[in-house]
């Protein structure tokens, strides 16, 4: 497609512009080729780069049991990321003990619909595993799944309820998950003292994960104290998702590591666990990206939250080019020629999207802007 966006103002590296933006070849252009859409009234932003998130799963599983051709619930999760202005979805899918569709056996499904459906949709699908590593005798059906599916992000989560067991208690929720695993009770608390006694205080399978798969970005999850970031970051797990703690994103920070927040816990003034308000650490500078985590129209909702406080250029920045450089997407993050054509077009009285161009093809269009396009 051959388009020139005039009229609306135009968020550059550099600030504000009402300069034209061109895009050809999937590529944003200073030259105006193309069509002429006059988007006076509007708003143009870097596509959202969206580095965690889970929110695809209610289209693959809309009801426990209630499995939809899971090809047909990705592309539907695509078409919500685009209404939400998200040009490029880590989908993070669990590789984990609990089962269900955060088992070994799902992770697989959903990764070969990935590669059957990712092609065809504008928006860039890409994959993200949150691999537990109690899961230490599984490592290898992971490693083949990264491999074979070019998995770049990698997370280590560890919920394992160490503390209970450690205390030879019966772990809190323990009926629930085993209903949801498809295990009896009594299995199910074996099998997590199993784990536990495997790999608590026991760094050395996660270490040799990590240091079988270079080039793959891995990150620790949930990081509760400066201790554990030092952990996972000298094990080589160098992002820090969802710290819980001031303490654990400052050492995050001063270490030079990434630390990604839930924009949700921005949205809604505060973490739904009461762990640390994500607005604050955005506000003391210790933030490299907003992830959708649960909700796709967070990342959105937060910048424009945001941008009272730190100002738009900031705010957006945070679910841009921050997530991007995080990610090495070089490519992409900013409004600059040569970049890939990733616009969100947002109407600024509503905040809502009017349109959405993933690599200059269009991934949405609502209604109050098709009559323009559409002639």
């Amino acid at each position: 497609m051959q388009l020139t966006l005039t009229g609306a103002r135009v968020l550059r590296p550099d600030g504000w512009s009402r300069a034209p933006l061109g895009m050809e070849h999937g590529l944003l252009s200073d030259d105006t080729p193309g069509r002429q859409l006059d988007l006076t009234g509007y708003w143009l932003l870097p596509g959202i780069v969206d580095v965690h998130g889970d929110g695809f799963e209610r289209h693959l599983a809309p009801r426990r049991g209630a499995l939809s051709s899971l090809e047909d619930g990705l592309a539907m999760a695509a078409a919500e990321l685009a209404v939400n202005g998200i040009t490029t979805a880590m989908l993070a899918q669990f590789f984990s003990w609990e089962g269900g569709m955060r088992g070994p056996d799902f992770a697989e499904a959903m990764c070969a619909a990935h590669a059957a459906l990712a092609p065809s949709q504008p928006i860039d699908l890409r994959l993200q595993l949150r691999l537990e590593v109690g899961m230490a005798a599984e490592f290898d059906r992971a490693s083949a799944l990264i491999r074979q599916h070019g998995i770049g992000y990698v997370v280590l989560n560890d919920h394992l309820p160490h503390a209970a067991l450690l205390k030879g208690k019966r772990p809190p929720r323990l009926t629930g998950q085993a209903l949801k695993s498809g295990r009896s009770p009594e299995a199910h608390l074996a099998l997590l003292q199993r784990l536990h006694e495997e790999v608590h205080g026991n760094p050395a399978p996660a270490r040799a994960f990590i240091e079988a798969h270079p080039g793959v970005l891995f990150g620790s999850h949930d990081d509760q104290s400066a201790a554990d970031r030092a952990h996972w970051g000298d094990l080589g797990a160098g992002v820090a998702e969802f710290p819980e703690t001031e303490e654990a994103a400052r050492a995050a920070i001063a270490r030079g590591e990434p630390v990604v927040l839930g924009a949700p816990n921005v949205v809604r003034g505060g973490s739904h666990a009461g762990k640390v308000s994500a607005a604050e650490l955005v506000g003391l500078g210790l933030c490299t990206a907003l992830a959708s985590d649960y909700h796709y129209p967070a990342p959105r909702q937060a910048a424009l939250k945001l941008a009272t406080e730190i100002g738009i250029e900031r705010a957006w920045a945070l679910v841009s080019s921050g997530p991007a450089a995080m990610l090495g997407l070089r490519d992409r993050g900013e409004l600059s020629p040569g970049k890939r054509a990733d616009v969100v077009v947002l109407e600024p009285e509503t905040g809502r999207v009017a349109a959405t161009f993933a690599a200059g093809r269009l991934a949405w269009l609502g209604a109050e802007l098709a009559e323009v396009l559409l002639g």
